[in-house]
């Protein structure tokens, strides 16, 4: 199936992924002028992003319900709401406490109902499930092209207009996501039948997917993701900024992120259809493992911060269409919202230890190395928890009628 036959919710899907993971991509930059303006250390505004990752998760499994009973679009209103509420508030705080509730609380919640797991749900509806693992990547491609493409404006809006007009223009920018979703309908094309699955309770969907021991190691491996991707975001452009690199070097690595996640994704995506996903995925926490060690271990000049941008950028949220394919291999499409929010769940458990720890151990230590050894043990862990995923689909028994 050419890409260019996926129905027109892939496409709406991809421009929301754009904007909300987008934006949120370049709060890493935001970290030193806000921390700046409030006179804070790096920990409080680490703790805001970790509370904002937190409820990320902590919203997702009943964002991913409310979008399996009452389909997408609703869903994805009320966050594009909540994330320019959020963002605004954020620009006209007197008080760093507020940012705890805007920054960390709203955002959080826009971004539940805004970004991969109700988008995807959709996406697993329409597309047929050999091609789901390339659906899914080119979607999550999405969030890397917003990464590329927004973060260097919001670098430039920070150097010439200042923290609070770029988070203004975001919260503008979330007029978009309300438009995108009037096209994110869900119902399955015409052309594909109604699954058996349609029988099974959300209740039974649960119960089942508890029981299921490869289900819990998915979690585990998503967790170690949500780990590496929020310290990177959040405390690679200060860790440059301590090594002495400009603030344009961090810009660009992230930016290189986002431009080379754009390939990583679909790549991973499409070798998650050709290959067994689960082996698919330990080749790619390997080369994370490698990646990391790398860096760390490497003089840290612009040169390097870019080959680490493009490098990482890679294999950044290639676990997203694996993770989420084999939840949709395993388990199939009728609760798919609901199981994958689960696990991203886990994730966000893991992005907020991710986003806080780093600047935790920057303010009691002076310095990010343990943060970053440990980053590379987590990816070697993680390789070799997806080797004993039992991934073979759950053959449920036909309702009587």
């Amino acid at each position: 199936m050419s890409i260019f036959r996926f129905p027109l919710l892939v496409w709406m899907g991809i421009g929301t992924l754009i904007i909300s993971l987008g934006i949120r991509q370049s709060f890493g930059i935001f970290m030193m002028p806000i921390s700046t303006h409030f006179d804070t250390g790096r920990e409080f505004f680490s703790l805001t992003i970790a509370l904002q990752n937190l409820l990320f998760g902590l919203f997702q499994p009943f964002v991913g319900m409310a979008a399996d009973r009452w389909g997408p679009q609703k869903v994805i209103w009320t966050g594009a709401i909540a994330y320019a509420l959020g963002l605004y508030l954020t620009s006209i705080a007197l008080e760093p406490g507020w940012l705890y509730l805007t920054l960390g609380g709203l955002v959080g919640l826009g971004l539940s109902a805004t970004s991969y797991v109700i988008i995807l749900g959709a996406v697993a509806r329409v597309v047929p499930a050999e091609h789901t693992a390339k659906a899914f990547g080119l979607t999550t491609a999405a969030g890397s092209f917003g990464m590329f493409a927004v973060i260097p404006g919001a670098q430039y809006m920070l150097s010439d207009f200042g923290w609070q007009t770029a988070l203004q223009v975001f919260a503008m920018l979330c007029g978009l996501i309300l438009a995108f979703s009037c096209f994110i309908k869900s119902k399955p094309q015409n052309n594909q039948t109604v699954s058996a699955d349609d029988n099974q309770t959300l209740r039974e969907a649960l119960k089942e997917a508890f029981q299921h021991r490869g289900y819990w190691l998915i979690h585990l491996g998503f967790f170690v993701c949500g780990f590496h991707v929020m310290f990177i975001a959040t405390h690679l452009p200060s860790y440059l900024a301590d090594k002495g690199l400009p603030a344009a070097t961090a810009a660009m690595a992230l930016a290189y992120v986002g431009i080379f996640n754009i390939f990583g994704s679909y790549f991973w995506g499409v070798m998650g259809d050709k290959f067994n996903k689960r082996y698919v995925m330990s080749a790619l926490y390997l080369t994370r493992t490698v990646v990391i060690a790398g860096f760390v271990m490497l003089p840290i000049t612009t040169e390097t911060a870019a080959l680490f941008g493009g490098a990482i950028g890679f294999c950044w949220l290639g676990t997203v269409p694996l993770t989420s394919g084999l939840v949709r291999q395993i388990f199939g499409a009728r609760y798919m919202s609901t199981l994958y929010g689960l696990v991203f769940l886990t994730h966000q458990v893991g992005s907020f230890l991710g986003a806080w720890a780093g600047g935790r151990i920057y303010d009691y230590y002076g310095s990010y190395e343990p943060i970053w050894w440990s980053t590379v043990v987590l990816a070697f862990l993680a390789a070799l928890i997806h080797f004993p995923i039992d991934d073979k689909p759950i053959i449920r028994q036909p309702a009587m009628a």
